[in-house]
């Protein structure tokens, strides 16, 4: 079962480099940078946000989530320079079986250089030692070599390959789904 008990004060984490804390409202502008981003969403599947408007309502529904019991939206902030660089997620918390999906966005400028592995070593360690995790999920689309990298090299395993599961922009899209097991996750940090 899941720890409530961070549902009643938000978690906010940190490590060598960052800080995740709420993502608020006045991130609107930050947010819509970055999920407007042709590089950052083409493989996201979802629709780009073009207006500042447009991202208050997601994080206006992200709080919600929350405030539910059934997520946790972090901003992700470069510690030295306060930057927003992106955010992490955990989503459809599921209670009941202890488990959690994942989704990440991270501005370009900051890709490449480690800081989404200490973005999901801090939150993993949260969500599986506090949280009382027992598995994560993560959806990608196929094509994104970047995320299934990442996820891999985290001990996440490719549990299945659905064809035309979902459906944007006119098309039916395959997804790869992705799990980590708690106890997986701690034998690949012994």
């Amino acid at each position: 079962m899941i720890n409530e008990i961070y549902f009643n004060n938000f978690p906010s984490l940190e490590s060598e480099r960052l800080i995740l804390r709420k993502l608020e409202l006045t991130d609107a502008s930050e947010v819509q940078l970055i999920r407007s981003d042709e590089k950052v969403m083409i493989y996201m599947d979802s629709e780009r946000q073009m207006t500042i408007q447009h991202s208050e309502n997601f994080i206006s529904n992200k709080l919600k989530i929350y405030e539910e019991r059934s997520g946790i939206f972090w901003a992700i902030i470069e510690k030295s320079t306060n930057k927003f660089m992106g955010d992490f997620a955990f989503f459809k918390i599921d209670n009941k079986n202890s488990r959690a999906e994942i989704g990440y966005t991270l501005k370009p400028e900051f890709w490449k250089k480690g800081f989404m592995k200490e973005a999901m070593l801090n939150v993993f360690n949260f969500g599986f030692s506090d949280l009382k995790l027992h598995s994560l999920e993560a959806n990608i689309n196929p094509q994104n070599d970047n995320s299934r990298a990442i996820l891999t090299k985290m001990g996440f395993q490719k549990e299945a390959y659905f064809r035309e599961n979902y459906h944007y922009n006119g098309d039916y899209l395959d997804s790869e789904i992705y799990s980590l097991l708690k106890s997986d996750y701690q034998k690949s940090k012994n």
